[in-house]
């Protein structure tokens, strides 16, 4: 028997397409019950200030690349969303003179833009120049990573996927949108072989990094968050970090401020890892079946699931 249809984008997979139970159950969660849901390869860390928050996330930066070696050069994969951990990172670096030369940093996104390619720097939504203005070029000439060391994905991936090879990521960072993606690991179209059922986790799994449409709901975040609520101006497709490289990370660490998602978002993905639900209509489920998958939440951000009218 087909699921119901998504109650946001008929067209598309999405989390209104599971089973009502499950919902119920996340949007239940008290932050006491949220806070229970760690388990073996899974922990929930929360923080009571913004300020804690964004310096342990800017702190993932730090031990990770405090561990890179000529012998065994480490990175760490990062996020735009959120982004207020990047000037703290440079201002660590620079405070603690930690030279760079070793270490490896890959973004996780960007977007495709006009002629099948990726946007260009001077793209006022650009990934990479957010990157670059609130980070890495901050950080003091004489500790710099190495521009080689610093990897983006484009639309020729091909040099972005061998930059994997022979480089530990101690830690993939990410934020979870509305969609409840990492990266741009949306949902898929609900079309074709997957219009009853969405690809099987292990399929969606094995995909690397690549172009991908992105879903509705994502469109309208970015705007919201990025620009002004000014939907035009946000491409419809991006190249994305995808679950093969994400399996290569030693630590999947996910960042909810509660800016980015809302509260049944920032429960429901926590629900279904905790408890072995695994479905490519939520793609952070995925992460079920990752070794070492940490989430961890501003509780001022948090919110509640209670109806309330405004």
């Amino acid at each position: 028997m087909a699921r119901r249809l998504s109650s946001i984008a008929p067209d598309w997979w999405d989390y209104t397409t599971l089973d009502e139970g499950i919902i119920r159950d996340a949007a239940s969660l008290s932050m006491r019950d949220l806070e229970q849901l760690s388990r073996p390869g899974f922990k929930v860390v929360m923080y009571d200030t913004l300020e804690d928050f964004y310096l342990a996330e800017a702190l993932e930066y730090i031990h990770s690349w405090r561990e890179s070696s000529h012998d065994n050069p480490v990175g760490i994969c990062g996020p735009i969303g959120p982004t207020e951990q990047l000037p703290l990172v440079a201002r660590l670096v620079n405070e603690l003179e930690i030279d760079l030369t070793t270490a490896h940093f890959w973004g996780m996104d960007e977007w495709l833009g006009p002629g099948g390619r990726e946007v260009d720097v001077s793209h006022p939504l650009s990934f990479e120049r957010a990157d670059r203005e609130l980070c890495f070029d901050r950080i003091a000439g004489h500790l710099k990573m190495p521009e080689e060391n610093l990897h983006f994905p484009a639309a020729d991936t091909k040099p972005y996927v061998a930059s994997w090879e022979g480089v530990r990521c101690a830690v993939m960072q990410g934020g979870q949108g509305d969609i409840k993606h990492w990266a741009f690991n949306d949902p898929p179209r609900r079309e074709g072989e997957y219009t009853d059922a969405p690809p099987s986790p292990e399929e969606y799994r094995g995909l690397g990094t690549r172009i991908v449409e992105l879903h509705p709901i994502t469109l309208a975040q970015n705007a919201r968050t990025s620009g002004g609520g000014n939907i035009t101006i946000v491409p419809q497709q991006a190249i994305t970090v995808g679950p093969l490289e994400t399996w290569q990370a030693e630590k999947v660490s996910i960042w909810h401020a509660g800016t980015h998602d809302n509260p049944l978002g920032q429960r429901l993905t926590a629900l279904m890892i905790s408890k072995g639900i695994a479905d490519c209509a939520v793609p952070m489920s995925l992460l079920a079946d990752h070794p070492n998958v940490q989430f961890n939440y501003f509780r001022g951000g948090l919110g509640t699931c209670d109806i309330e009218m405004h």
